[in-house]
């Protein structure tokens, strides 16, 4: 077994990585970039290396000096964890070249299943069942246009070296084919450097179901079962589960049987994941199956399949890169209960889920369940990388007792400082299509609306915000209060945009009127607890306050204050028409507008990359191209001012 390992990568999988090998007794040593110098999976580690600035494309895609590091702290193999360089079989060689151990499968498997056009071909001459489409080296869009004519609209179009959702597109009218196109080749090109796509059949009522593989170099390859990832926006996994619901025997068996056939036609290694997609029009069938992809490393939500089986996946990991046999065989490996995963995002639903980079100013999960984070409070969300914060894990006996541990677990957490995901998370977990088991990979997007709805401030929230924010206590008149006549004080928070002023009557010592509510037992501890009644019911907070800032838990919903200093000059907030501003802080990547050029409702104007992910900000309404204020390849702020447009009624 290995002594020091190196992990080429950042974030809660870095953290993962290193929990397992110090319970194993094996020195870890983190890379880090710039803006993760303070970084806790470089705190975690024993030992820590720079190796360049922010931008992944010069630090943690730079694999000579990742290896660098790893020889000059004497590590014995690289641990890529997920994304960055963990499917790319150049550094897998260049690895192996320099006498390390790749602590994942070998460069000829992750060569085989990495272009997604050469492994459909493979698996269909392996038997085993795949999606009707163009999986060709031509490239000419006519060609491809005329590819997705054939095989018949929807269709989706997919980076052949993509994943994650990147560079994939669906596509229901022709005439959205060029855009589609183009949009996908230039996400292939950033995120993979390869623009090429292959075109497929879009199963219009699709179930994402995959199965977690593992091989030694023994010749043993076995299966730990499914998951479910049906649960998707735009292509990325929300929340996951295992196993499948209403997954019937004879349709496990044969998918685990195909998934251990595809493995086996690469002569797998290591942790691997095959995903199908699955006819989800009615009952899982056996011959309603067929192979998208395998992802040639551990994945994202291998928690849940550890929660079913019991098993530690880094754990065998690092086995079997040391050339130790599987420690179990198929017959052993027993599935018990159900687990769920869901990931908290800095993104901001109510903004068509936004990236939402920017400090952490408090942060607290809940016990009982199980969490990976790459984060602390007082960290910030890099707009260079992935917004995730963590993962929450639950397990139960059942389905239905393992998701109410999840919707309460997200309930209990509190992240406060950026937008997050936790509400839209919660209102999922609530769904009764998602709850029943009913779902698809469109679930989302039907019902986006609804999930996404943010309801107005609770007077309940309001009034502890104004307690921590000017330091009052509602027990003693003195503090804030008018001391003759009926004790008042007139309260402005912000909260987002918008600004909320409130009158806190004081009725008597912890009895405070906010609005239409009155409330007994008001009372805010130095621990951020807060407590009062109202309407017979108790009602409990927790409320975290950074300078300003406040944020309030209360009833599993966080509502961020921020207190308005009345002497300050009001900022004049958001932009006129015709001025288009970055709704994040990112990357340019494609300018369509022009100078003086007309421009209709729905026109595309900029293309900004962030987090990965383009996003097109749109023309609101006919009009002229007045001044372009940014550039492809410029680093804009939020809220920078990009295009100025002259409406066409001006």
């Amino acid at each position: 077994m290995f002594t020091k390992i190196l992990i080429a990568n950042r974030g809660e999988i870095a953290c993962r990585v290193i929990d397992t090998a110090r319970r194993m007794g094996i020195a870890t040593v983190a890379v880090y970039s710039d803006a993760d110098a303070d970084a806790r999976h470089r705190d975690l580690a024993d030992q820590a290396v720079h190796i360049g600035p922010a931008p992944a494309a010069d630090s943690y895609l730079r694999g000579d000096r990742i290896i660098a590091a790893a020889l000059e702290t004497g590590a014995q193999a690289i641990h890529p964890g997920y994304g960055f360089l963990s499917e790319n079989p150049g550094f897998v060689q260049a690895v192996q070249d320099a006498g390390l151990a790749f602590i994942g499968p070998s460069a000829a498997s992750i060569r085989a299943m990495g272009l997604k056009d050469a492994a459909k071909a493979l698996m269909e001459a392996a038997g085993v069942p795949v999606v009707p489409g163009y999986h060709g080296e031509n490239q000419d869009a006519a060609f491809l246009a005329e590819q997705a004519a054939r095989i018949g609209y929807p269709v989706l179009i997919k980076a052949r070296a993509g994943g994650g959702g990147k560079g994939m597109r669906r596509v229901a009218d022709p005439a959205d084919f060029a855009a589609a196109l183009e949009g996908a080749q230039r996400e292939g090109q950033s995120s993979f450097g390869d623009p090429a796509v292959l075109i497929e059949k879009y199963i219009t009522t699709p179930r994402h179901i995959e199965v977690q593989v593992f091989g030694d170099s023994h010749g043993t390859i076995v299966h730990l079962y499914e998951r479910d990832c049906s649960l998707q926006r735009r292509h990325q996994k929300v929340i996951e589960e295992a196993p499948a619901p209403d997954m019937p025997p004879e349709v496990r068996t044969a998918m685990t049987q195909a998934a251990v056939q595809a493995a086996r036609a690469v002569d797998y290694r290591n942790a691997g994941t095959v995903e199908f997609i699955a006819d989800g029009s009615g009952p899982l069938r056996a011959d309603g199956f067929w192979f998208m992809e395998m992802n040639t490393r551990l994945q994202v939500e291998h928690p849940v399949t550890e929660a079913i089986t019991g098993l530690d996946l880094v754990e065998w990991q690092l086995r079997v890169a040391a050339g130790e046999p599987l420690p179990l065989t198929q017959d052993r490996i027993a599935l018990t209960g159900h687990a769920f995963e869901a990931r908290i995002y800095a993104e901001d639903p109510a903004r068509d889920f936004l990236p939402a980079p920017g400090p952490l100013l408090h942060v607290a999960f809940p016990e009982g369940a199980r969490i990976d984070t790459g984060v602390r409070g007082g960290d910030r969300i890099s707009p260079h990388y992935d917004p995730m914060i963590a993962k929450l894990t639950t397990h139960a006996a059942t389905r239905q007792q393992a998701l109410s541990a999840l919707h309460r677990a997200l309930g209990q957490t509190h992240i406060a400082g950026t937008a997050t995901n936790l509400g839209f998370l919660q209102a999922l977990c609530r769904d009764p299509d998602f709850a029943a088991g009913r779902m698809d990979t469109g679930l989302i997007g039907r019902k986006q609306e609804a999930l996404t709805h943010v309801p107005d401030p609770d007077d309940a929230a309001f009034l502890f915000a104004a307690l921590a924010a000017l330091d009052l206590d509602s027990a003693a008149p003195q503090a804030g209060f008018r001391l003759w006549g009926p004790a008042s004080l007139h309260v402005d928070l912000a909260h987002g945009k918008e600004r909320i002023a409130r009158d806190l009557h004081l009725l008597g010592p912890g009895h405070v009127a906010v609005g239409d509510s009155a409330f007994t037992a008001v009372a805010l501890g130095a621990d951020g607890t807060a407590r009062a009644r109202r309407n017979g019911r108790n009602l409990t907070a927790r409320v975290a306050r950074r300078g300003d800032a406040v944020s309030v838990l209360l009833d599993g919903r966080i509502t961020d204050f921020a207190r308005i200093d009345p002497l300050a000059v009001e900022r004049v907030g958001g932009a006129g028409d015709g001025r288009i501003a970055a709704p994040m802080t990112g990357l340019v990547r494609a300018v369509p507008a022009m100078a003086g050029a007309r421009v209709a409702p729905g026109d595309i104007l900029v293309v900004i990359e962030a987090m990965k992910m383009e996003h097109s900000l749109r023309a609101a309404g006919a009009g002229t191209v007045h001044a372009i204020h940014c550039a492809v390849g410029d680093t804009v702020a939020d809220g920078a001012l990009l295009v100025e447009l002259e409406p066409a009624d001006a």
